[in-house]
């Protein structure tokens, strides 16, 4: 049954739809009209309804806080603090996404069922098609700070709150998320209304002002200002660029600074701002500044400024992983991790796995994880090269011999790889060169798990599990007559495609697991653009070159610093990386253009983009790095 208050409500909203109060009451504020006639004519919502307010499910709640977890931790202590400032008793704070979902909430224990009766907790949405003119949905649509007190909103369930929102926008000038301040008070006198306004607006900034900060901790980042007084305070510019001088963030205080508007001014070069030279600034950046020095745009207007350094990564030993599934291995690529856990099952029921990958993909070590993962850890692992051995020598290195076989032979004969590998694995690199009259032999030992070594006559008991590699295409070999065909079926139990470098996701892990490993324990600085040269190399000769390059560059780096001009100097000349054979990936192609239509629709702002895909800015960052998507 409708109350009296929401029946007054509703015939007060109704009214102004068939235009008879317009000039009197909330609706006679041009943004409440707006609003209210949306909500009746595109929204079609119904002022009466006692409908509680929408919220999403737990699951979708933890995507809307997974998009913007690094948001929360940086708005959560400014909440309190905003909340003790208000005197707490009274009011509820809560961060909304861009979609108007609460995914942050501070308010008193006592309070709490109060406010969540009203809808003010997490995983309500105040979208304002879903409920209405309220504080959150109109701050969605006039990215303005504004405040919506109690009549004013549709619906009139909702006419007991005060409400004070402000927008928080990213370093793209992007909304990220709105601030609210709810209070389920009588009446606020203009005074409490303006206090209460203030301070939202105030923390907004704040949060505004910290994440930019932390968001662009890769980058140089420049605070500056005409007084040098203002430097460090809410009022001060901020810009945000890259090794190359190329200015990705800036803040609306910057803007007015500078007088330009912010689609114009990203992308650009520092220096068609500041009259200065780029390597010139660049000296000036330090980690923690605390002096501040003029310097001039190109017109002439004097500012003060400081510059902080991008922070660099420092790559030290852990020590090796307790995690039996890693084994020693980089495997943050998930569809890498999935090949592994699969080559191990299947292995355990000694089941033949054959590994496929360019040079250099890393397949010895991916053999060799596999035996340290597996319950034969114990036991030998056996390497051979079936390419680096002469032909005439792979026979006996395989099978062995017994003393005085042939010209040469050791009296006491040697065991052979396969008798050396007894009880364990042997790993059998670049079958597809083995010659055939070999592969006949092993293909018999394979099948009847005994093994006759040159000039022997009575054959050894073999247990052993194989696993074997090839850059080659081996049906390619066994259509040519080059490798026989029931040889191929009996090594192909499971065939296991290793990426090269430049198709896989997680590069940056490689980079940082790589680097440890080379540096030995000593401690090892990447800045921002030596990272970014090693990131986007197309490396041809993949985790080997990747290796010997960062080997190199350890070896050369002075006090464990490692600089773009170091990377520069040491990198042979290749193209930069890019989408690994399209053609043969069309599902990969037409994900990567999807990405690329709805990232230029979003103008490059990763948040929204993600939004709009239904996924996390961290699933999307993954694709963005797989498809070698960077912005141009």
């Amino acid at each position: 049954m409708t109350s009296p208050h929401i029946a007054r409500h509703a015939h007060q909203v109704l009214s102004f739809g068939e235009g008879l109060s317009a000039a009197h009451g909330p609706a006679s504020d041009p943004a409440i009209a707006r609003s209210w006639r949306r909500c009746l004519d595109q929204h079609r919502l119904d002022p009466t309804s006692a409908r509680a307010t929408c919220v999403v499910e737990q699951t979708r709640l933890r995507e809307h806080r997974e998009q913007l977890q690094q948001v929360v931790g940086v708005a959560h202590w400014q909440m309190n603090s905003l909340h003790q400032q208000l005197g707490g008793a009274g009011h509820a704070v809560l961060l909304t996404d861009a979609r108007g979902v609460v995914i942050d909430s501070v308010s008193s224990e006592a309070e709490r069922t109060e406010f969540q009766r009203a809808g003010l907790w997490l995983g309500a949405v105040w979208d304002e098609a879903v409920e209405g003119t309220n504080g959150v949905g109109m701050c969605l649509l006039e990215r303005q700070a504004l405040t919506i007190c109690r009549d004013e909103h549709f619906r009139g369930r909702h006419a007991t709150l005060t409400c004070s929102a402000s927008p928080v926008f990213d370093p793209q000038g992007e909304l990220l998320a709105v601030l609210n301040v709810s209070s389920a008070r009588e009446e606020l006198s203009h005074q409490q209304r303006f206090h209460t306004m203030a301070l939202t607006n105030l923390s907004a900034k704040l949060i505004e002002s910290c994440f930019f900060l932390q968001h662009c901790e890769g980058a140089y980042l420049l605070r500056f200002h005409a007084q040098p007084e203002y430097i460090g305070l809410l009022s001060e510019g901020l810009l945000a660029f890259d090794g190359g001088g190329r200015i990705s963030a800036a803040n609306d205080t910057a803007l007015g600074l500078l007088g330009a508007r912010r689609n114009a001014l990203l992308g650009m070069s520092l220096e068609q701002v500041l009259d200065i030279r780029l390597d010139e600034l660049l000296q000036r950046a330090t980690p923690q500044p605390g002096t501040c020095w003029p310097l001039r745009t190109l017109d002439g207007q004097l500012l003060h400024g400081q510059l902080r350094g991008p922070k660099m990564r420092v790559i030290q030993a852990r020590g090796q992983r307790a995690d039996p599934q890693t084994a020693g291995l980089c495997l943050e690529d998930p569809s890498l991790r999935n090949r592994f856990q699969r080559a191990l099952k299947v292995m355990e029921r000694d089941v033949p796995v054959l590994l496929h990958g360019e040079t250099g993909t890393g397949k010895e070590a991916f053999a060799a994880a596999l035996h340290r993962a597996s319950s034969r850890a114990q036991k030998p692992f056996v390497a051979l090269n079936c390419a680096a051995i002469p032909e005439t020598l792979i026979e006996s290195e395989l099978f062995g011999y017994r003393g005085g076989s042939f010209t040469g032979a050791r009296k006491e004969g040697m065991a052979g790889k396969l008798q050396q590998a007894n009880g364990g694995i042997l790993f059998l690199d670049e079958i597809g060169d083995m010659p055939l009259a070999l592969q006949t032999r092993l293909l018999r030992v394979l099948e009847e798990r005994q093994v006759v070594p040159l000039g022997a006559v009575v054959p050894t008991p073999l247990d052993v599990r194989l696993i074997s590699a090839s850059h080659r295409d081996l049906q390619g070999l066994v259509a040519e007559g080059r490798f026989r065909e029931d040889l191929f079926y009996r090594l192909n139990g499971l065939t296991v495609e290793l990426a090269p470098v430049r198709a896989r996701s997680d590069r940056d892990a490689l980079l940082d697991h790589l680097t440890e490993k080379e540096a030995r324990g000593e401690a090892v600085q990447l800045d921002d653009r030596a990272r970014q040269l090693l990131l986007s190399y197309g490396w041809p000769g993949n985790v080997r070159q990747m290796r010997n390059v960062l080997r190199t560059l350890i070896a050369l780096a002075e006090d464990g610093f490692i600089g773009g001009a170091d990377v520069e100097a040491v990198l042979p000349a290749y193209p930069p990386l890019t989408l690994h054979e399209p053609a043969q990936d069309p599902l990969g192609q037409a994900e990567r253009e999807a990405l690329l239509t709805v990232l230029d629709a979003r103008q490059w702002h990763v948040s929204r983009a993600a939004q709009q895909l239904g996924i996390s800015r961290n699933t999307l960052y993954r694709k963005l790095r797989k498809y070698g998507i960077t912005r141009s």
